[in-house]
């Protein structure tokens, strides 16, 4: 990424002067300007610095916007701030000018170091946003419209870190405790004024969300007066209500129906890759572990590494990708596809299983008969997760690690995980280059670096944390991408983590409309338009 992109307008998808079509019978006659969008996952929070999580960020980046955006194809580009620069330490951002709250009031300076001010205040947040603000020094406001944030040592990744923090207003979401607005005062809708395209209206709970059109937007008004989400966790019933006419949109359809909803035709299905890692994590503290019987009193064997390359080798990622899938999914070797930033070449193709040399592992690191094992797994926030954990577990079952699944709604599943409840976890992971997936997800967890922030297995490994650390602080592209692979590469071969395949992405949808779909996954409604 270039040290400054000089100004220019935020590629969107937008509607200028076109008849707006969502709630549109099958007869063609409009009935309202309306986007209904069925969500496979309710948000666990309307706060947008409680819970980095797609379901809330794409929302909450419906109603806020960062410094820095990216297209659906995740490139940087000017968001509110229209340029930006950095100079040894010292980043400078530029804001964009005369943008305003959904509430009418200006957006300047002092939004920005309230935001940023705000993210390490949030309390018992899952996964917490202060990994963007990682090796933030200090940051200042010279002028209403200008940003200066210093570094502890140069850090080429601060801008595209910009793109997890929404700014919030100063103004509206101020109050007694020491974040100000708190989760439960954002979450009853106190407080949600951003500078996005739409505003918040209301949310029922296992209901619906809905959103209306912010009428002080900066930029080109979004197609839809009014925006309704509802979650509809079971993949039949959200085919049926699109089938229906009873919503336009429906993200990720039940693979097995791609094929027939393709040759529906009043529908539309849209695929694309994305960059969405589904893993397992093994909990590697202590001796102490739940969930794990049939092991010597008091022992982990999650901590034998003999034991992880064991469980690894037993897994078919193929036959994952191909039938439990359905083949929309790729096998994974590491923790990002190949070619995005900081992912090796050379770990492109899964590794093969061997259900023998797994079970002869077993045998050498003390456990002949192997041991029973609980794998916890949400049941409805990831493409068949259910049905892949099954698969999984059978595949443990039959190389000696006799594993039940433990599934749970999203928000039960992650607190359950949060509260380190399981010894052994499924869950995904989305970034725009290594350094995110390796310093979320692996990396030795201490909260006052931001490191390790959804390490929920405890994994650690000082001499990648080493070469992470080298790499957030190499502003050379290249040399930052090699270190990059070579931390990857630790983490690979110590089976710290258990990368099974990449997700990807499908949206049906009435042909009355358009979504070209995001590599984050994202259902994002300004990016929803009315078909041509």
């Amino acid at each position: 990424m270039p040290a400054c992109i000089p100004l220019g307008p935020v590629a969107r998808f937008l509607l200028s002067g076109a008849a707006v079509v969502a709630g549109v019978s099958w007869s063609g006659i409009v009935q309202a300007r309306d986007l209904v969008v069925a969500l496979k996952t309710e948000p666990t929070s309307m706060d947008p610095q409680y819970h980095a999580l797609t379901p809330n960020i794409q929302l909450s980046q419906t109603l806020f916007e960062p410094l820095v955006c990216v297209d659906a194809d995740l490139k940087p580009e000017p968001c509110l701030a229209e340029s930006w620069k950095a100079d040894g330490k010292v980043w400078t951002f530029k804001l964009r000018p005369n943008v305003k709250f959904s509430d009418g009031s200006p957006m300047t300076s002092a939004d920005v170091l309230f935001t940023m001010d705000r993210v390490p205040k949030v309390p018992n947040s899952p996964s917490s946003f202060k990994v963007y603000l990682q090796k933030v020094e200090k940051i200042e406001a010279p002028d209403p419209l200008t940003v200066r944030i210093t570094t502890t040592e140069p850090y080429p990744l601060l801008a595209i870190n910009m793109v997890g923090l929404p700014i919030m207003s100063a103004k509206a979401a101020a109050g007694a405790a020491p974040e100000g607005k708190t989760t439960t005062e954002l979450n009853a809708g106190s407080g949600l004024v951003g500078t996005g395209p739409y505003k918040f209206v209301s949310w029922k709970r296992g209901s619906e969300v809905v959103f209306e059109r912010n009428p002080h937007y900066w930029g080109k008004a979004p197609a839809w007066d009014k925006v309704i989400y509802r979650p509809i966790s079971n993949p039949a019933a959200r085919v049926a209500a699109l089938l229906a006419g009873d919503v336009d949109l429906a993200e990720d359809p039940p693979t097995d129906d791609l094929e027939r909803l393709r040759k529906e035709p009043k529908l539309t299905v849209e695929t694309k890759a994305s960059n969405r890692v589904i893993y397992v994590a093994l909990d590697q503290n202590g001796e102490a572990t739940p969930g794990i019987t049939g092991a010597a009193p008091g022992k982990n064997p999650l901590l034998d590494k003999r034991v992880r390359e064991a469980m690894s080798l037993a897994i078919d990622r193929t036959a994952l990708v191909s039938r439990t899938m359905g083949g929309v999914a790729t096998p994974a070797a590491q923790l990002l596809p190949y070619p995005m930033f900081g992912a090796s070449k050379n770990l492109v193709n899964a590794a093969k299983p061997d259900p023998e040399k797994a079970k002869a592992l077993l045998k050498e690191a003390g456990y002949p008969d192997g041991f029973t094992l609980v794998l916890g797994t949400p049941n409805g926030r990831y493409i068949n997760d259910i049905k892949v954990a099954q698969a999984i577990a059978a595949m443990w079952t039959r190389a000696g690690v006799k594993t039940k699944v433990d599934s749970a709604v999203p928000p039960v599943f992650f607190k359950n995980r949060d509260e380190l409840k399981y010894s052994a976890y499924m869950a995904g992971w989305s970034a725009q280059e290594m350094s995110n997936a390796l310093r979320s997800l692996v990396a030795t967890p201490n909260r006052e670096k931001g490191m390790g922030t959804t390490n929920k297995g405890r994994y650690s490994n000082p001499a990648m944390d080493a070469k992470l650390e080298q790499a957030m602080g190499t502003v050379d592209d290249a040399k930052r991408s090699a270190l990059l692979q070579e931390a990857s590469k630790m983490v690979v071969e110590d089976f710290g983590l258990l990368p099974l395949h990449y997700e990807q992405s499908a949206w049906a949808m009435k042909k009355a409309i358009t979504y070209p779909g995001r590599n984050d996954q994202m259902v994002r409604s300004d990016y929803i338009v009315p078909a041509k």
